[in-house]
C-alpha cells in the first residue's frame, strides 16, 4: 500500500505542495523552496523515505528533458526592449554577477574548489543553474558539492531578501521625501499614444490556435534544435534553449512564457526541481555541518563583496543610485517573482496610500524585475552551461 510509484509520487508532490501552502501564507516570508528540501532532507536523514525515491516515483527521466523545455519558456519571458531602455540596470546586474565570479577565488581553500565552481552560478541563478551544476557534480561523483549547491539555492532567498528589501526601503524614504516636498513623480511612465501602440502579433492576432499540445509541440522543436546547435558548438545546450526563446518570443510567432500557455508550467518545474532532490539523500550528520558551515562562509562573502564593491566603491553609478544598485546586485539570489513580492512589500511599508506605493514602484519595480531577469533567467543558465566544464574530478 505505502510504496509503488503513485505513492512516491504523492509524497515528492506533497512535500512540493507543503512548501507553496507555507510560502503563501507567510507572504513569501519563509521559502517555499525551503520548506520542500528540508522536509526531503529530514525524511532522508532519517530514513522515513528511501533515497532513490525520485526515481521510484518516475521523475529521473522527465527531469532529463524537462529542463530545455523550461529554459526554452524562460527565454520566452525576455522582454529584450525593456532590457534596453533599463541598460543601467542589466549593467549594474551583470557587474554584480561578475563581482561573484570573481571574489568567490578566495572560497576555495575555505570550502573546496568543486564546491566553489558548483556554488557559483547557483548564487548569480535559480532552479535551472542549480540543475545544471548539481546534476554535473553528481555525474563525476561530487555528492558533497552537489549537496551544498542544492543548499544554497534553498537558502539563499533567506539571505537575499532582507538584503534586497533594506536598500530598496531606503530608496523608497528618498523618493517619497522628494515627492511629497514637489508633488512630482520622475519615474511615472509615459503614457502610450495611438499612433506609439505596437502592433499586435501573430500570436496576438492566432492566439485561438496555440493549444496546450500546439505550444509544447513548438518548444520540444526548439529543445531539439538547441540540443542540435549545442553538439555542433560545444556550448550547453540550454544556453540555446534561452537564446532560441528570447528571438522566438521578439519576433511574435512564439507566446511568452510558452509552457505558461500551454498551462504545464508545473509539472515541468517539478520535474526539473526533482532532478536536485537526490543530491541530499546522501547527507549524514556529519556532512551537515560542514555543509551548514560552508553555506555561511559563501554567503558572508558574497555580502560582503557586494556591499563594499557597490556600496562603498563607486561601481554603483553605473546605476546611478546608490540604493537601487544595491538592491539590484541582490537580485541575483531572488529572481521572479521574489523580486516582484520584495519591491510590492517595500511600497506597502513605506508609502501612506495607493498614490505613494505606485510612486516607489514607479522607482523601484522595473529595476528589480530587470535584474532578476538578467541574472536568474538569462546570464546564470549561460554561466552554468561554461562553469559546469571547470568541474575537476
Amino acid at each position: 500500500m505505502f510504496d509503488g510509484m503513485l505513492f512516491y509520487l504523492f509524497i515528492c508532490l506533497l512535500f512540493f505542495g507543503i512548501g507553496d501552502f507555507l510560502g503563501v501564507l507567510t507572504k513569501a516570508k519563509l521559502s517555499s523552496v525551503f520548506v520542500s528540501l528540508l522536509l526531503f532532507l529530514v525524511f532522508f536523514m532519517t530514513g522515513l523515505i528511501p533515497p532513490d525515491i525520485i526515481n521510484q516515483a518516475g521523475l529521473t527521466q522527465i527531469g532529463k528533458w524537462a529542463v530545455g523545455f523550461v529554459v526554452f519558456s524562460m527565454g520566452t519571458t525576455i522582454n529584450l526592449r525593456e532590457l534596453m531602455q533599463e541598460w543601467r540596470t542589466v549593467a549594474t546586474a551583470c557587474l554584480s554577477m561578475a563581482v561573484i565570479w570573481i571574489g568567490m577565488i578566495v572560497l576555495i581553500p575555505l570550502i573546496g574548489y568543486n564546491e566553489t565552481i558548483v556554488s557559483i552560478p547557483i548564487i548569480n541563478g535559480g532552479i535551472v543553474a542549480t540543475q545544471i551544476m548539481c546534476s554535473a557534480a553528481m555525474e563525476n561523483g561530487l555528492t558533497m558539492a552537489a549537496a551544498l549547491g542544492t543548499i544554497v539555492y534553498a537558502v539563499q532567498k533567506f539571505f537575499g531578501t532582507p538584503f534586497a528589501s533594506y536598500f530598496g526601503l531606503r530608496e523608497a524614504r528618498i523618493v517619497l521625501e522628494e515627492y511629497r516636498r514637489t508633488g512630482v513623480n520622475p519615474n511615472k511612465a509615459k503614457p502610450v499614444t495611438v499612433n506609439g501602440e505596437p502592433k499586435l502579433s501573430f500570436f496576438d492576432t492566432h492566439k485561438k490556435y496555440y493549444g496546450t499540445f500546439v505550444c509544447l509541440a513548438i518548444t520540444a522543436c526548439f529543445t531539439w534544435i538547441a540540443s542540435i546547435i549545442g553538439s555542433f558548438t560545444g556550448l550547453s545546450y540550454t544556453i540555446w534553449c534561452l537564446i532560441l526563446g528570447a528571438c522566438m518570443s521578439t519576433t511574435g510567432y512564439v507566446p511568452k512564457n510558452v509552457l505558461g500557455q500551454a498551462k504545464s508550467s508545473g509539472i515541468f518545474n517539478v520535474a526539473v526541481f526533482a532532478t536536485i532532490i537526490p543530491s541530499l539523500a546522501k547527507i549524514d550528520f556529519g556532512d551537515l555541518i560542514v555543509l551548514s558551515y560552508s553555506t555561511i562562509v559563501i554567503f558572508v562573502v558574497v555580502f560582503i563583496l557586494l556591499y563594499v564593491c557597490f556600496g562603498i566603491l563607486p561601481l554603483w553609478k553605473v546605476q546611478g543610485k546608490k540604493n537601487v544598485a544595491l538592491g539590484v546586485a541582490a537580485a541575483q539570489l531572488l529572481g521572479f517573482p521574489a523580486t516582484y513580492l520584495i519591491a510590492n512589500e517595500v511600497a506597502q511599508a513605506a508609502a501612506e496610500n495607493e498614490e505613494e506605493k505606485q510612486v516607489v514602484l514607479d522607482a523601484i519595480m522595473s529595476k528589480y524585475l530587470v535584474a532578476g531577469f538578467t541574472t536568474v533567467t538569462s546570464v546564470s543558465v549561460i554561466i552554468a552551461g561554461f562553469f559546469e566544464k571547470f568541474i575537476v574530478v
